[in-house]
This record gives C-alpha cells, sequence and structure tokens, in this order.
C-alpha cells in the first residue's frame, strides 16, 4: 500500500541513548573518569568534537591502545553506574501514541545488559517488537547489520520503516539498511554533524514525532 506516493509506515525502530534516553551527562562523566584514569588529556571540547556511538572511534580518535579497551570498558561502566539517567521528555506519550499505528523496535550501540535493565526500570520492556543491542551483531552502527538484524526479527520490509536516531551514523545504518532516516536534536554533541547528514526528515524534539509521521508518510 502507498500513500501520497510512499510506502506506508507500518514500523518505526528507534535509537535508544540521546534518542529515547537522556544519557548524555552520565555517558560524558563516565568518559570524562576513563580519560583521566587513562591518562589521557581529553575534556569535554575533545569529546564533543569526536564523539561516536561506536565508542571505540573515540578510543581511536583519543590515542587509547587496543590493549587497553577492555579496561575502559569497565571504567565507564563503573562511572556510568553513579548516574541515574532519565527519559526524553514526552517518550511515554509519544511510544503510545505510536504504539497504536505502529509497530515499534529499538537498535542501540548499548550493550544489552544496561539497556535492558534500563528498559525494565521504565517498565519500556514488553513495546518493542525487537531489540538489537551492541555485540548482536559483529558490526556496529553506521553498519547495516544492527537494522538489518531487527528487521528480520519483526519481519518487516524495510521500505516500510522509518528509523529514528540523534546521530549521523544512525542516519547512515538506516540508508545502509533502505530505511528512512530520521533525525532528532537531544542532548548529545551531534547536531552540526547531525543535520549535515540530510535526514529524511529532522525533528527539533521527539514530541514532533507522531503527528510529522503522519505528514511525512
Amino acid at each position: 500500500m502507498e500513500k501520497n506516493g510512499r510506502n506506508e509506515i507500518r514500523a518505526v525502530l528507534f535509537d535508544w541513548d540521546g534518542t529515547l534516553l537522556d544519557s548524555y551527562h552520565a555517558d560524558s562523566q563516565a568518559y570524562l573518569a576513563l580519560f583521566r584514569k587513562m591518562g589521557i588529556d581529553w575534556g569535554i571540547a575533545e569529546l564533543t568534537e569526536h564523539y561516536s556511538p561506536d565508542w571505540y572511534s573515540v578510543y581511536r580518535a583519543a590515542g587509547l591502545p587496543r590493549r587497553h579497551w577492555d579496561e575502559a570498558d569497565r571504567t565507564w561502566r563503573e562511572h556510568y553506574a553513579h548516574h541515574k539517567p532519565r527519559l526524553i521528555t514526552g517518550v511515554r506519550r509519544v511510544l503510545a501514541a505510536l504504539g497504536r499505528r505502529h509497530r515499534l523496535g529499538l537498535v542501540t550501540s548499548g550493550d544489552r545488559s544496561r539497556v535492558t535493565r534500563q528498559l525494565r526500570e521504565f517498565r519500556l520492556t514488553t513495546l518493542f517488537g525487537a531489540r538489537v543491542c551492541g555485540g548482536d551483531t559483529p558490526q556496529r552502527k553506521p553498519h547495516p547489520a544492527p537494522l538489518q538484524l531487527a528487521l528480520r526479527r519483526m519481519r518487516l520490509d524495510p521500505s516500510f520503516c522509518v528509523y529514528v536516531g540523534d546521530s549521523p551514523e544512525d542516519l547512515q545504518m538506516a540508508r545502509r539498511a533502505g530505511v528512512r532516516a530520521i533525525g532528532v536534536l537531544g542532548p548529545f554533541p551531534t547536531e552540526m554533524r547531525l543535520r549535515a547528514a540530510r535526514p529524511d526528515l529532522l525533528l527539533e524534539n521527539l514530541a514532533r514525532l507522531p503527528q510529522a509521521l503522519r505528514e511525512f508518510a
């Protein structure tokens, strides 16, 4: 079925951190603690310049040798655990509204144990027909493999789907998987690169998504 010359949207898949979860403070503070422990002379400015949802990209940019990555991962998790991120404003209303019209999925770079715990704490676990987390595929965003896995699990044709994220890597993954890409401005320092990536639709905030999807479709 087509609507306004485009395939009808049957499913909406989301990024987690920065799109549904306001985790920037927790994430950035964990990074700063990691940099201090590893003797890396980086602060917020450097993290902002090099930030990526693929944290190994951040490690490489910071010059952290591969042999220290496991220790860096442990340090990041240890310090992140001291913080309690909150949902982006309006997330529950948005998901409830969309869930009445579309199937929902989640594709995130976050590790499964953390994301599963947070979904349980926020009572969102049952909303998503598929949840693909970091490590579920050998490749990470912007490779299309994580999104393709979610589509297979949900038995979805990519032409009937949109993916919503806050980073250019999200948009690149969506396009490579044949899914329409929606950018939403969030708390992470990705706005300039997100705009430059030219999403199919760019939203100032997530609360606008339900209405925008009706117009976009």
